[in-house]
């Protein structure tokens, strides 16, 4: 099996885990490490002492060994370093979100598809088993029609300046949503204050529905005395709940709802068993670097989670419209 190799841009946040998990990869080589601070280069040399160092990113476009560039850079840069590693013919794997806009996702998009290369998201949650084994209960009936959706994604921290709580926070729970309703909204409102910093909201409210009539709500904080990442999904015969704080009971299936008597007609309520279905414990991000690995040897389609990336922003898009309709 040929070994791709991989090259890493950004080494702050994020990026050191994805380093981590690309050096792992089977069929896979860590190249390049890219970053615009050399003590940070210097400080993964001995992790990573296979790996090339740089602070000059054309290093990485100009390696024509080099099969795919991982993107974990600012967010105001991933329109650019994506669109460059594309035209030079690289695979591209890139944070959240894909770009700031909607127009610029879409020119991203279409590049990739022209020039038939891999371009990849990192939407994490999309990867995790407890959200896997949410999806797969709504696919397969078990909670009845879906009625309605709501995310919690609350904590103390880590306080941004250069993003909203909505793009910061929300891109996580809106790609879960979209992925669970399998539609994109036709109505998206959101509420905000901004507490700490003028124009960046700390604290964000969100409401969407859905063409199907599914609506989701969204509260989004890094201004909380609770840390959460939950999220609960109502169907009209159970209800489960995601929630990534648990350490073991990740998904929680309710055998709850409403029945309505056939005389009098009245609705009342309806309570059963409560299931902890067995959710594998993988890492998110080792299956999602591992399904990146697998696009980049043709298996699967190479721009479908761009195209849920995309999903994605033009929800935010919506959203950050209301935001600023209702700033005062």
């Amino acid at each position: 099996m040929e070994t791709l190799k991989i090259g890493l841009a950004g080494l702050g946040y994020w990026g050191p885990n994805l380093a981590r998990n690309l050096d792992h990869l089977d069929g896979a080589e860590l190249a390049w490490l890219c970053d615009l601070d050399e003590d940070q280069l210097e400080s993964f040399a001995a992790r990573f002492p296979d790996a090339r160092r740089t602070s000059r990113f054309e290093d990485l476009l100009e390696d024509e060994e080099l099969a795919a560039v991982a993107i974990a850079t600012p967010v105001v840069t991933h329109f650019d370093l994506a669109r460059q590693s594309l035209l030079a013919g690289k695979h591209v794997f890139v944070e959240k979100p894909l770009a700031l806009s909607s127009v610029l996702s879409e020119q991203l998009v279409a590049l990739a598809e022209e020039r038939g290369l891999v371009l990849m998201p990192g939407h994490l949650l999309l990867y995790h088993p407890g959200v896997a084994k949410l999806k797969e209960l709504v696919a397969q009936g078990d909670l009845g029609r879906l009625l309605y959706v709501y995310g919690n994604r609350q904590n103390l921290g880590q306080i941004r300046r250069d993003e909203n709580a909505l793009w910061s926070l929300g891109a996580h729970d809106l790609s879960v949503i979209l992925h669970l309703v399998e539609e994109e909204p036709v109505e998206a409102w959101a509420r905000g204050e901004s507490f700490l910093n003028p124009g960046v909201e700390d604290v964000v409210f969100c409401y969407l529905r859905f063409p199907s009539g599914v609506v989701a709500h969204m509260h989004l904080s890094w201004l909380d005395p609770h840390k959460m990442r939950r999220m609960t999904v109502v169907g009209d015969r159970k209800m489960a709940v995601f929630d990534d704080m648990e350490p073991e009971r990740k998904v929680t299936v309710y055998d709850k709802g409403t029945e309505q008597r056939a005389e009098p007609r009245e609705w009342q309520t309806r309570t059963g068993d409560i299931a902890i279905p067995k959710v594998p414990n993988d890492e998110p991000l080792r299956l999602e670097c591992e399904h990146f690995l697998n696009l980049l040897r043709g298996d699967g389609d190479r721009v479908a989670a761009a195209r849920d990336g995309l999903a994605v922003v033009r929800a935010l898009e919506q959203l950050q419209a209301s935001l600023e309709r209702e700033r005062v």
